[in-house]
C-alpha cells in the first residue's frame, strides 16, 4: 500500500507523542483528532495491514485494532469454510 496519504494526515499538525498516549485520556484526545482527519480510513487500513501494535491509527487504539484483526481472521476462516 502506498503511503502518499500520510502527507494529508491531520496528525502532521500535532506532536507524534499525541498519537502514542500513555493513558486512556490520551487515547481519547488522539481519537478526537482522527475524527476530523480526511485520511483516517487509509490510516487504519495501513495499521491493520502492517500489524502496527502501538499508538492510535485511523482513530483506533491498540486494543480496538487487535479486536478488528481478530474479527478479520474470524471472517476469513468462516468464508473459507463455506467454500
Amino acid at each position: 500500500m502506498s503511503t502518499e496519504w500520510m502527507a494529508d494526515g491531520k496528525c502532521r499538525e500535532y506532536p507524534a507523542e499525541t498519537f502514542f498516549p500513555r493513558d486512556g485520556v490520551g487515547v481519547i484526545i488522539a481519537q478526537r483528532i482522527c475524527v476530523t482527519c480526511p485520511v483516517a480510513s487509509a490510516c487504519l487500513v495501513y495499521a491493520l495491514d502492517n500489524h502496527i501494535d502501538h499508538g492510535v491509527w485511523g482513530g483506533k487504539s491498540e486494543r480496538e485494532r487487535r479486536r478488528l484483526l481478530r474479527e478479520r481472521r474470524r471472517v476469513r476462516l468462516f468464508n473459507r469454510d463455506l467454500h
